[in-house]
Formats: structure tokens, sequence, C-alpha cells
């Protein structure tokens, strides 16, 4: 039996394909605790948690992403877990400089993080 090249390339496509639905099915669901604050001022102020509330606040309505501190210092950067993708700032902004708990799967990839919230939630800061 002959494969043709139309062949080939559908059987291709469906290798793919399962390769990226096993890799994101691999994708770890953790919990992970910081702050939100907008992705500038994480990167070109080395802060460890936001200047204020408003300030946050004030960043996110001016179009900068908002994204997770975390305790240890990583950065993640908040993603849809759905195509086409949308911003999550929306879901961000009501907890815009407060600590959270944001549970969701990770995907990492060239140094960088990225969570898809499945849930998040008010923690107490540590002033």
């Amino acid at each position: 039996m002959k494969f043709t090249t139309a062949g080939s390339t559908a059987a291709l496509l469906v290798q793919l394909a399962a390769a990226i639905c096993l890799s994101a099915a691999d994708a770890q669901t953790i919990t992970v605790k910081g702050y939100v604050l907008d992705s500038a001022c994480a990167f070109t102020k080395d802060l460890s948690k936001p200047i204020s509330k408003q300030c946050a606040i004030s960043c996110a309505n001016a179009g900068s992403q908002l994204v997770i501190l975390a305790d240890d210092g990583t950065i993640y950067w908040p993603i849809a877990g759905t195509t086409p993708s949308s911003g999550q700032n929306p879901k961000l902004l009501p907890f815009a400089a407060d600590k959270v708990a944001v549970t969701g799967k990770v995907y990492q990839r060239g140094g960088s993080k990225a969570i898809v919230i499945e849930k998040i939630e008010a923690q107490a800061s540590q002033q």
C-alpha cells in the first residue's frame, strides 16, 4: 500500500496534535502565593511587593499586564487556557496589589512561567 503525500501529511498532523494534547495534559496544577502587580514594575523596579493598590490599578488600566510575583521572586504570567486567547487583567484587577493564592496549571518555556488561573483568593499580607 502506498502512502500519498496527503496521507503522510495527515498522519503527521495527527501525531503533532496528539503530542500537543499530551504536553498540555502534562501541565502541573499548583498553588502560587504572591502579589498581583503590573509587569513593568515587576521588572523595572525590582519590587518585592507592589507600591500601592492605586498604582497597580492605574498601570493595568493603561494596558500593563498584571502578573503574579511569587514569594520566591518568580513571575507568573496569567494566560487563558482557551484559543483564541484573552487577556487576564479583568480576572486579576480586583486583586491588584493584594497578596493572593492562585491555583492553576503552570506552563514553562524559555525561563518564563505562565499560569492558567483556576482559582484566586486574597491572602493576608505580612507587612
